[in-house]
């Protein structure tokens, strides 16, 4: 029997953008052919999309690692890299998609998002054959790709069903749900019976139908983990109404009056909404009872919960006595509440974040050399691409710079108009708005076959 997984973590990242590509066009009888480098791919992107086959997430039980395939650098005569190909994870409807550390949603694969891109693939770089200008006509830089961004989600299934069946373990919720329902749950004389979320299609004959959800049993404490029951409460978040199902009969000893305030308060406990749907209680096995409907506990439930609008129904999963009406009042009353399903709205975004999570720089001050220090990938592979030497090349270095706040980073730390840079073997000096550059310019154009 497959295992059923309501809940897992797992690592996704979207694809690395193509660099963009440094080269030359070199023809015969064509001496001045100018940069002809191409733009790099766009990385792919991180979709989710809902599986209508899937029940489960027993797929990503053990986690695991979702990586969307990088873009290709941009090649020689204008050739642009190979966008990466997207990367689709199929998720079952009712899928809630969370940031892992702070639990904030990023996307709910309920009602409409059927598809929704999670992380986007990095932007391609542009080649060489971008940056020429009149003034700059060999251009000996181009733009790297942007990186790809990462993420650790959880993934969380909340079931999609019209009405949640509560209450404690061996109570009658399973053997109610094969009565009124096509759902089978496993039915025995023992607690925690059903270990998942059972899902039933209730068809009454002229009137609306609906799901119902039967929710393993709770247990006081559940909402503090105890018991199995804290692992499904989730399940009760998108359902309209409860049926609490009670034990009236007391075939286990516990008082029905205050299981039914047990699982109220572990109900509120876990989430107040939840607590304040609309319910409506099924005092069952009042076939065990001398007096059945007419049984004292019976009137003791109606007396203290009718008058606060919770209707009770004195039912019999063994004789069906009370489960027709039972079934008909949760029609009426679903059809008057609000049919809108319930979709948690995001509250985290991807796009906002850094894409310089494996790209970090540090800005540090050498007080033996009396320099200021730029170190880290990032800066290494910007110098890779960029020609110090040109004129555009600086200017373009230099917004590099501004962009990533490493300017405000020296700033930070007293640097003054003047003061000496490193970089990688670079130094040059500093001006906040720099529109010169260091000797040794080079912007006159080589006739040689070039290919950087």
């Amino acid at each position: 029997m497959p295992v059923f997984v309501d809940k897992a973590k797992i690592f996704i990242q979207s694809g690395k953008g193509g660099d963009g590509h440094v080269s030359f066009r070199r023809e015969k009888y064509v001496p001045n052919g100018g940069p002809d480098g191409g733009d790099g791919g766009k990385g792919g992107d991180i979709i989710f999309v809902v599986d209508e086959g899937i029940n489960t997430l027993a797929d990503f039980h053990y986690g695991g690692k979702y990586k969307a395939q990088n873009g290709q650098d941009g090649n020689k005569r204008r050739c642009h890299g190979k966008n990466g190909e997207d990367l689709y994870i199929k998720v079952p409807e009712g899928t809630v998609i969370k940031e892992a550390n702070t639990g904030k949603v990023i996307a709910d694969m309920s009602g409409e998002n059927k598809k929704v891109v999670v992380l986007k693939g990095g932007r391609g770089g542009n080649g060489n054959m971008h940056y020429a200008t009149s003034t700059m006509q060999a251009p000996k830089y181009a733009q790297p790709g942007q990186p790809a961004l990462m993420l650790e989600v959880m993934l969380e299934l909340k079931v999609i069903a019209d009405v949640g069946l509560v209450g404690f373990p061996n109570v009658g919720k399973s053997t109610f749900l094969s009565k009124v329902s096509n759902a089978k749950p496993k039915i025995a004389n023992y607690h925690f019976t059903t270990l998942s979320p059972m899902l039933g299609v209730v068809d009454l004959s002229d009137a609306r139908g609906f799901v119902v959800a039967d929710i393993p049993g709770l247990i006081e404490g559940a909402s503090e983990g105890l018991g199995l029951g804290h692992e499904f409460l989730r399940h009760i978040e998108r359902t309209r109404m409860m049926i609490h199902v009670v034990d009236a009969a007391s075939t286990e000893g516990r008082d029905p009056m205050e299981d039914i305030e047990a699982i109220n308060a572990e109900l509120k406990n876990y989430n107040a909404d939840i607590s304040s749907k609309p319910q409506v209680i099924a005092a069952n096995k009042i076939d065990m009872l001398p007096d059945g409907e007419d049984s004292d506990i019976i009137k003791k439930i109606r007396e203290k919960y009718e008058p606060l609008g919770v209707k009770v129904f004195a039912t019999s999963t063994l004789t069906g006595k009370g489960i027709k009406e039972l079934l008909y009042y949760v029609s009426r009353t679903l059809d008057e509440l609000p049919k809108d399903a319930v979709v948690f709205k995001q509250e985290f975004f991807p796009e906002t974040m850094a894409r310089d999570t494996d790209e970090a720089f540090t800005v540090t001050y050498d007080s033996d050399e009396k320099e200021f220090v730029i170190e880290g990938p990032k800066i290494e592979k910007m110098l890779g691409y960029t020609n110090l030497e040109s004129e555009k090349g600086f200017a373009f270095f230099q917004n590099f710079l501004k962009d990533n706040g490493i300017l405000d980073e020296l700033e930070k730390l007293h640097i003054n108009e003047g003061d000496t840079v490193r970089m990688y073997g670079y130094s040059f000096e500093y001006y906040r708005n720099a529109d010169t550059v260091p000797a040794n310019d080079t912007d006159e154009y080589d006739d040689e076959e070039d290919e950087t």
